[in-house]
């Protein structure tokens, strides 16, 4: 599904990513972990078009997508939620996933918006109704009409993830979406992220959260200073000498 070779961020004299190589297999639950400064969001970043690469290439289903601006990575089909919140604050969660639709409509980011007297066009009637259809897939369908700065905070990075499968990804990236999560909450994030490979999309995940990460994941990559240091299974990877150095602890 996704390629990564040799890729390499600098800004300046800093070396976020080294030589980052990394195969995400279609279908599956991917994560990236790493200690703080690993350069986990950085590579998220050049994946999806918000900073170019140093050195290296980048490919989605075989095809070339280095240096693509994000707008254009999207259309190419993937999507990602962030480690801080970005949602329309004064729109209702509706309004957010219909933006979020409009890499895949004609009329665009404003049609996705509108809201005819009398009527709506087909486009923009079908965009309402996945809309709708995403908010009941993450838990959100009874507040479809709350303003996205009124829900709280666990509430907002599930219609983050509404909002980026409105573009219908077939890769999704989510940065840390366990963040602020007690235990419920994240073993409800467990059994989302396991619905939304179900529908078939393959998702790659950065997260600090080893409980959530140990049982949803297929494969894990491991960052320390921008390197690679393990990739495998969760088995094989939380049993690491260099990653249990590097970040897990002795206890892990």
């Amino acid at each position: 599904m996704l390629r990564v070779d040799r890729l390499a961020k600098r800004f300046g004299g800093y070396q976020a990513l080294a030589g980052v190589d990394l195969a995400v297999e279609p279908g599956s639950v991917h994560a990236v972990i790493g200690p703080n400064g690993a350069g986990k969001t950085t590579l998220f970043n050049v994946i999806t078009g918000i900073l170019p690469p140093t050195e290296g290439d980048v490919s989605l289903e075989g095809r070339d997508i280095t240096g693509w601006r994000a707008d254009r990575v999207t259309r190419a089909g993937i999507a990602r939620t962030f480690q801080q919140v970005r949602l329309f604050r004064g729109m209702s969660a509706l309004e957010n996933v219909m933006v979020g639709r409009h890499a895949r409509t004609r009329s665009g980011f404003g049609a996705a918006l509108i809201r005819p007297p009398f009527h709506e066009r087909g486009e923009e009637a079908e965009t309402r109704r996945r809309a709708r259809e995403l908010l009941e897939l993450v838990g959100l369908g009874a507040r479809a009409q709350t303003s996205g700065g009124d829900l709280t905070l666990v509430e907002q990075r599930r219609l983050e993830v509404a909002r980026a499968l409105a573009s219908d990804p077939r890769l999704l990236l989510l940065d840390e979406p366990a963040g602020g999560m007690n235990p419920v909450e994240v073993e409800d994030l467990n059994q989302l992220i396991r619905k939304i490979r179900e529908t078939g999309v393959t998702v790659l995940l950065v997260e600090h959260h080893m409980r959530l990460v140990m049982r949803v994941s297929d494969v894990v990559t491991v960052l320390d200073a921008g390197r690679v240091i393990a990739t495998g299974s969760p088995d094989i990877v939380r049993r690491d000498p260099r990653v249990i150095a590097a970040y897990l602890g002795r206890d892990a």
